[in-house]
């Protein structure tokens, strides 16, 4: 009996050294062969995916020419002391060599040392919120409203969804036209009521205010139909079930509607925020900044150093242009993390 135990005890430890050797030899047939797994597993994926890639290669090649190309070549010329003066040109027959300098993170310095960016940086914001918020808030409504049975309500839609069709230059032209101090039908309407001609564009304070309706005006659209196609996703049994059970209007939008349209409402504000601070067309062709600099946000303040101020300052321009990108991605991660913490995926 002790022998044959013995023996089952000297099976099971040669068994184990085997099964300890063959482990052995996995590991190392593992770590000599990860990178040919990784190349075999991409390889693999492109052969089993190939369609997909080719579908999506040009859209990356473009993507990459127009968004990758200048932004690399902006964040280089950031770095730099490039303007008119300085790169290469050719007049005539005679081609002149770029003669500009890397300089560093000085551009970088001057300009957030600078009280100019923090004027506009506080205005941009103010602007953004400002525009976010009204948006918002009339969309809102106006998803409600339009998600009711009601006669007429495809036409009701299509007239609100109308200013998103025009193109916007068109738009803020027409506003343009209306805000005329002297020829402007906004201020005819107030001159038969006897009341004085409002500065519009003319006027600090009015023009602040006259931008931010322009953009709201042309926000307001999208704001809308997005809302509206979440309002529709609400399964209406929660609203009849809530009725029953004796809550007010009110309290339906509070613990049905708001919830419901959580998810939508934190895409388009996010979408909003990025269009918005970034909304060049409505500050340049609206009141070009003015008056004086009253109206003047981050990107048409890159625009200047660009185009209008002499020498033209290209280097000071990519600086504006990077600290804008920086400020948005810095707000994207921010708003991200903390609709994580409220559990939402995102």
């Amino acid at each position: 009996m002790a022998a044959h135990t013995s023996q089952s005890v000297a099976k099971a430890a040669g068994d184990v050294e085997t099964d300890t050797a063959r482990g052995r030899s996995r590991m190392t047939d593992n770590g000599n062969n990860g990178t040919r797994g990784s190349n075999g597993g991409l390889r693999r994926a492109l052969a089993t995916h190939w369609y997909a890639w080719t579908m999506i290669a040009p859209v990356v090649l473009v993507l990459g020419v127009i968004i990758g190309w200048p932004l690399v070549r902006g964040v280089y010329l950031s770095l730099t002391d490039a303007n008119e003066r300085n790169v290469s040109r050719t007049i005539g027959a005679r081609h002149i060599e770029a003669t500009y300098e890397f300089v560093g993170l000085d551009n970088y310095a001057a300009v957030l040392s600078d009280p100019v960016f923090l004027q506009r940086l506080v205005w941009t914001v103010m602007w953004t919120v400002a525009c976010v918020s009204i948006t918002f808030a009339l969309g809102l409504v106006l998803a409600n409203m339009l998600n009711r049975d009601f006669k007429g309500r495809a036409a009701y839609r299509m007239a609100l969804i109308l200013p998103w069709a025009v193109p916007g230059f068109v738009s803020v032209f027409a506003w343009r036209f209306l805000f005329n101090r002297d020829n402007g039908i906004l201020n005819k309407v107030l001159d038969g009521g006897g009341i004085a001609a409002v500065p519009w564009l003319d006027d600090p304070t009015w023009a602040k205010f006259s931008v931010v309706a322009v953009n709201v005006w042309l926000g307001v659209p999208f704001m809308m139909v997005a809302l509206l196609g979440g309002l529709q996703s609400i399964p209406g049994e929660l609203y009849e079930a809530a009725e029953m059970d004796g809550a007010s209007a009110w309290q339906r939008f509070r613990h049905i509607t708001l919830p419901g349209l959580r998810a939508v409402s934190m895409t388009v504000i996010l979408l909003s925020t990025i269009w918005t601070f970034n909304m060049f067309p409505v500050i340049f062709l609206l009141t070009r900044g003015g008056p004086g600099d009253s109206t003047e946000i981050l990107v048409t303040q890159a625009f200047r150093e660009a185009f209008v101020s002499s020498p033209r300052d290209f280097a000071g321009s990519a600086t504006w242009g990077v600290l804008i990108l920086a400020l948005l991605m810095i707000f994207a991660l921010v708003y991200r993390r903390s609709l994580r913490k409220q559990g939402e995926v995102w």
